[in-house]
């Protein structure tokens, strides 16, 4: 069942880092022909206690149906409504390295709200270039070619020193949400948001907890004593 919407609480920023991780793995069971699931079910898909996963669905005011669970499809649309995705949201990509080629390929943004309406890049070499069906076009023209698309969502993938810049221009022709994969700190004013993808970072919290698994494996292993 659906609570009123008017009732609903403010959505806690933990849970909204997790509702993504919810639809994916709704997205998932409603390929598979799932019609419903049960918090535990959906909390394993997610990786998710059942418990934490009830609480956050509860703030959606989403409680499910006791003995029958979740209705995927349903579930998959609401959590779909928060986030905003059903409506168009054009995406703008600055920067073509290699990174920002694979960004402007990847089919993943298709079917879920996103659509990329604009490549920009400083290079005249990668200026004029088609990549993933889209002419690239030149950061001198941002402004226009950005207001002309309507673009809601800029992609910030070049070099750390042009970063800041990109951004101040982005923000000063009406782009609030900004997806900075650039290694450095943005700064921008209140009311705009800037989500930081660091890779070499994810790279090391891995390396921590690989080297955690591996310290607890030797202290975990049988030692061998020594005869007198």
């Amino acid at each position: 069942m659906t609570a009123d919407p008017a009732t609903r609480r403010e959505i806690p920023d933990a849970t909204v880092a997790r509702l993504p991780d919810y639809l994916r793995a709704l997205t998932d069971l409603a390929e598979r022909g799932v019609a419903s699931v049960s918090s535990e079910e959906l909390g394993t898909v997610a990786g998710v206690r059942s418990a934490k996963l009830r609480k956050d669905l509860s703030h959606l005011g989403s409680y499910g149906v006791r003995g029958v669970g979740y209705e995927v499809e349903m579930l998959a649309h609401e959590i779909s409504r928060e986030l905003g995705l059903t409506q168009d949201r054009p995406v703008a990509i600055v920067g073509l390295g290699n990174l920002g080629r694979a960004l402007a390929a990847y089919p993943g943004f298709v079917g879920r709200g996103f659509r990329v309406v604009a490549l920009l890049d400083r290079d005249r070499q990668v200026v004029g270039q088609e990549i993933a069906g889209m002419i690239v076009g030149s950061v001198d023209d941002l402004e226009q070619i950005v207001t002309g698309n309507a673009v809601a969502i800029g992609v910030i993938a070049t070099p750390a020193a042009s970063a800041q810049g990109v951004c101040d221009r982005l923000v000063a022709v009406g782009v609030r949400s900004v997806l900075n994969f650039a290694p450095c700190v943005l700064s921008v004013p209140e009311g705009v948001a800037v989500r930081k993808v660091d890779l070499a970072t994810e790279l090391q919290i891995l390396a921590f907890h690989e080297q955690r698994d591996v310290l607890a494996a030797r202290e975990c292993a049988p030692r061998l004593e020594v005869a007198p």
